[in-house]
């Protein structure tokens, strides 16, 4: 059986487009990189979790 993957939305730190990302809980507290879908400048995602609770930290390239 599959665990569904939560979706999480957020606001691009360079243009402020809302986007919004799946987070895979099952990794554990990670950080990964993804393109704004508007402006394509990397976002870097900081997510913490003990697998059932959440909380992502969204930022710029370079803060």
């Amino acid at each position: 059986m599959h665990e569904i993957q939560p979706a999480a939305p957020y606001e691009c730190p360079y243009c402020g487009e809302p986007g919004e990302t799946v987070l895979d809980l099952s990794e554990g507290d990670h950080n990964f990189i993804e393109d704004c879908h508007v402006c394509c400048r990397p976002i870097e995602f900081h997510l913490q979790t003990d697998g059932e609770q959440w909380d992502l930290d969204v930022r710029a390239e370079n803060d």
